[in-house]
């Protein structure tokens, strides 16, 4: 299942009417993977982090579907809820575009909040291919995150494998359209915080 969803800003960039935010979703039986662009001002940066930052947003999440609400022809809810992992392919706004030199990932959360930024070697050297790797092997994943392996089946570990490069391929399509500054548009004006996108 994929899902995808467009929320116009109003934006304006060369050669589009419009920037936009993009949104897509891969769901399976009780994991998803969302994924989204995102222009993120942090309020409270780390030391050589205080530039805004814009790039993608890739996250694990667990997946809740209900019942149909009503008859057997009636919409099923779908929750994407709480995320497990998170990947930011980050790039400083002062940097030259398509550079990824704040990409990063969250291997665990609290809840909903995420621990503090992991930048590791062979992410920060070939993002993308580290990205294949790491939802190739979503056991391992599942539990550096600290998930029970009760609450995820073998089928929704390899449906996602499966997927990895169809997700890696969005992932892509969405980094040329930061790079090309179609998506994760800028605030209209400077901001102390800001974070736009759908993640």
């Amino acid at each position: 299942m994929e899902i995808r969803h467009v929320n116009h800003v109003g934006l304006r960039s060369k050669g589009h009417n419009e920037r936009y935010a993009m949104f897509a979703a891969f769901g399976f039986e009780t994991l998803g993977v969302v994924v989204g662009d995102m222009y993120f001002v942090d309020p409270n940066p780390r030391a050589g982090q205080e530039t805004p930052e814009r790039g993608v947003r890739l996250e694990l999440r667990l997946v809740d579907r209900a019942e149909p609400q009503g008859s057997i022809y009636a919409g099923v809810p779908i929750a994407f809820t709480r995320p497990v992992w998170r990947v930011d392919l980050f790039g400083s706004t002062e940097s030259p575009p398509g550079t990824l030199d704040r990409a990063h990932h969250h291997p665990q959360f609290t809840g909903w909040e995420p621990g503090r930024r992991h930048f590791v070697p062979e992410l920060t050297a070939d993002p993308v291919s580290w990205l294949a790797d790491e939802l190739g092997d979503p056991a391992a994943v599942l539990a550096r995150a600290g998930v029970d392996a009760d609450e995820v089946s073998e089928a929704d570990k390899t449906g996602l494998a499966a997927a990895a490069p169809e997700i890696v391929a969005t992932v892509k399509r969405m980094l040329d359209g930061v790079r090309d500054g179609v998506l994760a548009p800028s605030p209209a004006e400077p901001v102390a915080a800001a974070r736009t996108g759908w993640l």
